[in-house]
């Protein structure tokens, strides 16, 4: 599958009563489309996968499946108790979309073989990207068994273990040339320099969401801005939990689309955040367009 270029994540818009906005989530991922994403990953981590019930899911699958039309991949995140996952994952097939980003199972956690079994149920739905982050971390050993799995198609490292990453890339491709690997940590923008110095060039860019400009300035090379913006919004992001989503949401509203706010337990970020939010976007189009 070709997922090239800055890969979108939007956010999921509520409504003033708490609702999944429909139309704000198109016109979300409309204007997103018009700078020229290399995919759309929707209800995913910065889509508050979490906070989204089957049916919210599936339907904001189906909205982005209808604004992309078919231009770029579309990827629906996925997880949890199986039931819930197989139960996403067929919707998400039903509404059009290319393939799975699937969350770690929680609570309950087998040996390497459960998760490759779960893996393989969901796979056989739509194409998968696994997420290592949180309780799974894998071995090379485990990543090359998965990638053997009829439709597991990639992984995508939230922990950010470089020499852990590097010894999975070079055992996996070996087996499996193919196969994709992407950089999830937040703000993943920052440590893109490490991963690529070990062959992994894909990365989830949440700044996308909310300044596509910075995005595809740093994406051409423009490195000013790991130092002028992408530090600094990192610092901003550690000071709370649940900032990495709080932000991004709240810099769509900054620059003009009314998202709502996050669902909890996440939280709204301070004033004071916010205007030292404001600054930094206003620095980082700067940058992007000097």
């Amino acid at each position: 599958m070709n997922l090239s270029g800055v890969l979108f994540f939007p956010v999921t818009p509520f409504d003033a009563d708490g609702r999944l906005a429909e139309e704000v989530l198109a016109e979300h991922i409309r204007k997103g489309m018009e700078h020229g994403p290399g995919g759309v990953f929707v209800a995913c981590g910065t889509g508050e996968f979490s906070a989204l019930s089957e049916a919210e899911h599936a339907r904001a699958v189906r909205v982005a499946a209808e604004v992309v039309g078919g231009r770029v991949p579309v990827f629906a995140g996925a997880g949890g108790p199986l039931g819930t996952a197989l139960n996403q994952a067929r919707a998400a097939r039903e509404a059009g979309a290319d393939g799975l980003l699937l969350m770690p199972p929680y609570l309950a956690q087998g040996p390497g073989h459960g998760f490759a079994a779960y893996v393989a149920a969901v796979a056989a739905e739509l194409p998968v990207i696994v997420y290592q982050r949180g309780a799974v971390v894998l071995e090379p050993e485990a990543v090359v068994e998965l990638a053997g799995i009829p439709g597991v198609i990639g992984l995508k490292d939230g922990v950010g273990d470089i020499d852990r990453m590097q010894r999975i890339v070079l055992a996996v491709r070996e087996a499996y040339p193919d196969f994709l690997f992407f950089n999830g940590l937040p703000t993943a923008e920052l440590t893109m320099p490490a991963y690529r110095g070990i062959g992994v060039e894909l990365y989830s860019s949440a700044v996308f969401a909310f300044a596509p400009e910075i995005a595809l300035a740093y994406l051409n090379g423009d490195e000013r801005l790991l130092t002028g913006f992408y530090a600094p919004l990192v610092r901003l992001r550690g000071k709370v939990p649940g900032y990495p989503v709080a932000l991004v949401k709240a810099g769509v509203r900054l620059r003009g689309l009314d998202v709502g706010a996050v669902r909890p337990p996440l939280v709204e970020p301070t004033d004071e955040h916010l205007a030292e939010l404001e600054a930094l976007i206003k620095t980082g189009l700067e940058l992007a367009a000097s």
